[in-house]
Order: structure tokens, then sequence, then C-alpha cells
């Protein structure tokens, strides 16, 4: 249910904004039908009313909804919008909105707006947004901050973007190993505020070394007088800097964790990986293997110019197109067959089909799988072999039933026969096939995902094709 709510608060937030921009339209239409005085003046004030009106919503609405508005907006509105933004309200959306998005927001916005916008970021938020910015932007803005700001910004921007350093905050408490609970207390209540997402306190001993951390509720129930270290976990789990941030999202998915110590190689605290974070690193490698596995080489705005999104899709296109040629020249070897058999041109499709569609589903279980490492190096085999087992089940039985369906509609129990056996066989192909194109990508330092179902389609498809026109050419003619 609160999903729901969500959605649908960003889906009226969207149907806000677009009734502003119709009516904006509107109103300029009525005006440039008045003549004389009265136009300008019309003008004015319909420019000034709607101006008003969009800024208060826009001011309202959360940073995220505003992103989510931009990103569904074609050039035209999305750059109408945006100019109404306050350059706090613009920045905050700047680092919501996705990458594909951010560089047509570049273009439309005077340098000095820009760097006005930019200005409102905190250091590791400009850090973040900097690949999408001209790098004279950036090192105008970054020369403005404070000194601690300014290595905090140095300090993200030399990590890889898919490294813990990148997305980790240098915002945390930590207390001393020697401290009692009645001091870790009087420390955080010090403090005025306590960063987002704090769910435990950090100890750390004289040389600032990670020793464990304490959850805030287990202060609550501890004597005043107890060493904090009594209510220490010390097995808390840290990532390193330069650790994959995938990986260590899928820690925080494995333990819960709602925050968790970074540590350099000597064990200092160095930072603090937050949950928000993590699900920002989860949702874009979400996004990305989905595109991976359609052949996308990145993600792209839904409204980029057509030839940006072209050269996107050329590569794999280009692979598919040789794949289908193949597929092609496999039926091209059986003309004389189909030429004395009609029926085998109607039928073939469907044995290519079902074995796509085995595949596909054999590939996802085992992409998904990788993606959470659970498939150790010697539990391949085991992992083919049941998934060759349930291939024979399904073509056991559905190739029963498209045999039987083959003989009812063309009276031929051998063409019925036949067909059951390439959708028997083809599904094992594809069975091999999708656990065996993401293994290959995988152990070669690959994703998985990439361009694994434009593979699986040509070998189904082409095996599919052969394995039926084959049987046919022995068994019929």
């Amino acid at each position: 249910m609160p999903s729901n709510r969500s959605e649908a608060r960003l889906q009226d937030a969207l149907s806000d904004v677009r009734r502003l921009l119709d009516r904006h339209r509107l109103l300029e239409t009525i005006a440039a039908r008045q003549e004389g005085p009265r136009r300008d003046l019309l003008e004015d004030l319909q420019h000034r009313q709607n101006v008003a009106e969009f800024q208060r919503r826009l001011q309202v609405m959360h940073a995220a909804d505003v992103a989510f508005v931009l990103e569904a907006l074609p050039p035209g509105d999305r750059q109408a919008v945006w100019a109404q933004l306050t350059p706090d309200r613009a920045g905050q959306a700047f680092v919501e909105v996705s990458d594909a998005v951010r560089p047509s927001l570049v273009e439309t916005t005077p340098t000095e707006t820009l760097e006005r916008l930019l200005s409102q970021l905190d250091a590791e938020d400009l850090a973040y947004v900097s690949e999408s910015v001209p790098d004279e932007v950036v090192l105008r803005v970054s020369a403005r901050l404070a000194s601690a700001d300014r290595t905090v910004f140095d300090d993200s921007v030399r990590f890889d973007d898919q490294q813990v350093g990148a997305v980790m905050t240098r915002e945390w408490v930590a207390v001393p190993d020697t401290y009692t609970v009645e001091q870790a207390v009087a420390a955080l209540r010090a403090r005025g505020e306590v960063p987002p997402q704090t769910d435990r306190l950090f100890v750390v001993d004289a040389r600032l070394v990670l020793v464990g951390s304490v959850p805030l509720q287990a202060l609550l129930v501890q004597p005043p007088s107890a060493p904090v270290v009594a209510a220490m976990l010390a097995d808390t789990p840290a990532f390193g800097p330069h650790d994959p941030a995938i990986d260590a999202v899928k820690a925080f998915e494995r333990y819960d964790l709602v925050s968790a110590p970074v540590v350099d190689d000597r064990g200092k605290l160095v930072g603090r990986l937050t949950v928000d974070a993590a699900m920002d690193v989860l949702r874009e490698d979400a996004e990305l293997q989905a595109l991976r596995s359609a052949g996308l080489r990145e993600d792209e705005d839904l409204f980029a110019a057509p030839l940006v999104s072209a050269r996107n899709r050329w590569p794999w296109l280009a692979i598919n197109l040789v794949t289908a040629f193949a597929a092609s020249r496999v039926i091209g070897q059986f003309e004389g067959a189909i030429g004395s058999l009609a029926s085998l041109a109607a039928l073939m499709p469907i044995v290519a089909s079902i074995g796509g569609n085995t595949g596909n589903q054999t590939m996802a279980v085992v992409v998904r799988a990788l993606a959470r490492e659970r498939i150790p190096t010697p539990d391949a085999i085991r992992l083919l072999r049941k998934e060759l087992l349930v291939s024979l089940l399904n073509g056991a039985m559905w190739g029963a039933i498209v045999g039987l369906f083959a003989f009812g509609l063309y009276a031929s129990p051998g063409l019925g026969v036949v067909m059951a056996g390439a959708v028997v066989l083809n599904l094992v192909v594809a069975a091999i096939t999708g656990v065996g194109v993401p293994l290959l990508l995988y152990s070669s330092g690959r994703d998985p995902a990439q361009g694994s179902s434009v593979l699986l389609t040509f070998v189904t498809d082409a095996m599919g094709f052969f394995l039926f026109l084959g049987l046919a050419s022995v068994f019929l003619l």
C-alpha cells in the first residue's frame, strides 16, 4: 500500500506539472490573438501568474519527485520546468536526476546559472555529479569550497564511481573505546544533530582504528556507568574505499544494514556507507543489467536525439544482424525440404520460439544467481544437470502437446513426432545456452547479462530451425 501511495504521488505531481504547462501554452495562444497594448498586458499577467504557481508547486515537491518529472517530460517542457526552479531546488534535483538526462540540463543552462546551482551542493554531491558537468565549471565551483570541503571533494573524485569511496559519506559519529555509556550518550547529545541514517556509533581506539560499533538502542538499555565496549558489536561488517560498491550493497541486503563503516588499509575509519547510497547503487545496477541484457551499452534519455539513441544501440544490433544472417543460412540449407513440404515453413517458428522462451527463463535464473554470487565454480555442473532435467521434463510435456497439434492440423503422424522431437532437443540446447553463456561471460570478467539475450536468440533460432528441418529431411522426405 505505501508503494501504491508513492507511485500515486509521483503521477499526481507529473499531472499537475503537465496541467500547468498546458495552461501556459493556452494563455500564450489567447494572448497572441489580442491586439495592441492589451496583448502586452495580458502576456505579462499570465506569465507572472503561471510562473508563481509553477514555483509554488515545484517548491513543495521532493527533489526526487522533481527529477522524476524532468525525466518524464520532452525537451521543451523539461526546459520550461527546469527554468522555474530556484538554485537550491535545481541543485537538489540535479543530483537526483538520472545520468542520461543530466547532460541535457547542462546544455540548456547558462554557465553562470549552472555554477550558481552547483554552489548549493555539498562537496560529496558536487563530486557525484562532476562527471556530467564541464571540467572548467567544476574547477571554478570547487575552488570556492572551504578548505575542509575542498579536501572532501578531492578525496571523493579520486575514486571510480563503482567503488565504495565514491558513494560513502564522510559524516559519522565515533567515540573512543575508553568511554562509558554515559559519556557516549553525552557526546551524542553534544552534537545537537546526528548524520542521516545513523543507527550506530563507531568505537575507535587511540589511533582511530575501528574497534566495533554500538547500536543506538543498546545505549538505552546499558547502565550509564558500563563501558561502551560492553554494548559493542565486534563483528561489524566493514568495507574498504576501493571495494566494489555493488559487493557492499549485497552485504547490506544480506545483513539488513542501515549503515556500515568504511576503513582504510590500516583499519582507520575514513567514511560510512548508508542505506540510501546502497539503494541508489542497487537501482542503478539493476537498470544497467536490464539495459545490457538487451544489448544496450548505457542508459539513454527517453527524449534523446535520434542519432544519440541510435548510436547506443548499434553495436549489438550489428551482432544481431550477423547472427540473423547465420540463422537464415541454416534455413537456406533446407530449401528443398521446405519446398517439398510447405507445412515445415509454418511450424518451424514454433520450435525456435519455445526454445528462446525456455532459454530466457534459464538465463534469468543464472544471471540473478551470479549477481548474488550463489554459483561457485564446482556447482556449475550441478546447475547444468538440473536445468537439463527441467528442460527434458518441459520438453516431453510441451513437445507432446505441440506434436499433437501438428498431427491434428496436418493429419501426419510423422510430422507430429518430428515436431515433438525438435521441441525436446531445442529445449535442451536452450538450457545449455542459458547456463553456459552467462557463466562464460562471468568467468571472462564480463557482465553476464551483457548481450546474453542476443546470443541466446541466435542459438535457439538457428538450432531450432536446424533440428526441426533436419529431422524432417531425414524422416519425412
